[in-house]
């Protein structure tokens, strides 16, 4: 295997270049900007994008964010979240709030989140593919005649069909209002939905307030039962086999409980490292 090796500075110049794409995205139409370009761009979206960024989900009807929209998320055009217009100077007043694709000759209006099967597109009620829809407003096929506009059937994790689902597009303010996580300002481009690293789960595996939620002390504190992971029963079997282990046992029982200064994730982190060092 041949080894990369960078000359001085050069992870220091990679590190400049992510940051610079991961702020003007599409912006500089593929010719980078120069220092002074550059600079100038800063000046004038960062105050607007950290004042007016729009949080794109595709929720289920019973208001669970089943996916949270980044800027790499396809759109029903095929194209990309950061391809499509989500810089606004001032946030549109109607809503629904439409955020058009930027491609030049795509006829795409609004953003539109589409689910895959897998890594294939899902299936219209006409059997084409989603790809073989037109972008345009109606969703016609471009296969076959008789489709009035895609329509899937396709099942969501959560249990709801595609079609119950909708594309929410809402400020920071619409969203707070609902309990939903906003997650820390920030200067990039095209965001939408992604407020930390467990916004790539799907929405019931997500222990925050845009998905299931954190599971209940109640739940946490409960004695190990024949129902539940084999790992959990074989960790409680071995606390309990010797002398030895019963200390260990109580003291794990102890460091079972949540400190009042942890959050849910740094909960289960430490409780993780704790097992870890225990089969060692």
């Amino acid at each position: 295997m041949e080894r990369l090796t960078l000359p001085p500075g050069g992870a220091a110049a990679v590190d400049e270049y992510v940051e610079y794409r991961r702020i003007v995205g599409e912006d500089d139409g593929g010719k980078l900007f120069t220092p002074e370009e550059y600079e100038e761009y800063k000046r004038k979206v960062l105050p607007m994008r950290l004042q007016n960024r729009l949080y794109v989900s595709w929720r289920s009807p019973m208001g669970m964010d089943c996916k949270l929209v980044g800027p790499e998320t396809l759109c029903f055009c095929t194209h990309r979240y950061k391809q499509h217009k989500t810089d606004f100077e001032t946030i549109p007043l109607q809503r629904p709030i439409s955020l058009p694709c930027q491609v030049r000759g795509c006829p795409c209006r609004a953003y539109l989140y589409v689910p895959l099967n897998g890594t294939q597109p899902i299936r219209c009620r006409c059997k084409h593919f989603a790809d073989q829809h037109s972008a345009a407003p109606g969703f016609v096929c471009n296969a076959c005649s008789k489709c009035s506009g895609f329509h899937s059937c396709f099942t969501c994790a959560c249990g709801q069909p595609a079609y119950a689902h909708d594309t929410v597009v809402e400020t920071k303010q619409e969203r707070l209002a609902q309990g939903k996580p906003v997650g820390q300002d920030v200067p990039y481009a095209a965001m939408g939905g992604l407020t930390g690293f467990s916004s790539l789960a799907e929405g019931y595996m997500r222990l925050d307030d845009s998905g299931i939620g954190a599971p209940s002390a109640e739940f946490l504190d409960s004695p190990v039962t024949a129902m539940d992971h084999p790992f959990l029963k074989a960790f409680q079997a071995s606390s309990s086999s010797s002398p030895e282990t019963l200390t260990v046992g109580t003291s794990s029982q102890v460091s079972s409980l949540r400190k009042p200064e942890e959050d849910d994730m740094a909960f289960f982190e430490r409780r993780h490292q704790e097992r870890e060092l225990g089969q060692c």
